[in-house]
């Protein structure tokens, strides 16, 4: 679904895919606890995250939301 979306949204928003494992500072500091976890940023602050898996339509829904 973030691949296809990612290609959807090309040039509008940025999808960054992190390793957990390899990168554990990351979640650390943005107080991730559980995998998935989707955060939001705009203007290069956080602005939203969501928790476990979503489906497209409801994620679309939120992530339109972040661009108005």
């Amino acid at each position: 679904m973030i691949d296809e979306l990612a290609k959807t949204y090309a040039g509008k928003v940025t999808f960054v895919k992190l390793n957990t494992d390899e990168n554990p500072r990351v979640p650390q500091q943005f107080m991730v606890m559980g995998i998935p976890t989707l955060l939001f940023f705009k203007d290069g602050k956080l602005v939203d995250q969501v928790v476990g898996a979503m489906p497209k339509g409801p994620f679309e829904a939120r992530l339109k939301k972040h661009l108005a």
